[in-house]
């Protein structure tokens, strides 16, 4: 059997890492993690992810999860800390349509059709051509399919 490789674990991680043997050296019976140790897990898994984290730290997965999630809901798991937004900052959501100025572009659309019975067409339409167009061309594909 070949020995496991070990990669090198961030200084920060490390630091961390240290703190909770530490605190399993010195705890009494079966307490809890303190809120200041899973605080600073949470902000470790922000940076490095959560199995990294979880691993290093020898804690649940899930659990390190679930404290993931439930400190900022909108981040993925694994998302870096410096891309978060700071705290008290709530970013207002909004639909925000970007309409290029008159002239600078030719319309354009792609249009992909798979009938009930497998055929397919690609209409490839440049230009200011009606809707009417596509849908004249599509009805004659599927009509002859039936």
């Amino acid at each position: 059997m070949r020995p496991r490789k070990t990669k090198a674990i961030p200084a920060r991680l490390e630091a961390g890492r240290r703190r909770f043997e530490r605190w399993r050296r010195t705890r009494q019976g079966h307490s809890r993690i303190p809120e200041p140790l899973w605080t600073s897990a949470v902000k470790l898994a922000g940076a490095y992810g959560l199995c990294r984290t979880a691993r290093a730290l020898g804690l649940d997965y899930s659990a390190l999860k679930r404290r993931v999630a439930s400190a900022d809901p909108h981040a993925s798991p694994g998302q870096k800390t410096a891309q978060q937004k700071p705290a008290g900052q709530e970013a207002a959501m909004a639909f925000v349509e970007l309409v290029p100025p008159e002239g600078a572009y030719s319309p354009e659309c792609i249009l992909e059709l798979e009938g009930p019975r497998g055929a397919k067409m690609r209409i490839h339409v440049r230009g200011s051509h009606s809707p009417d167009v596509v849908t004249a061309v599509s009805r004659v594909l599927f009509s002859a399919e039936t």
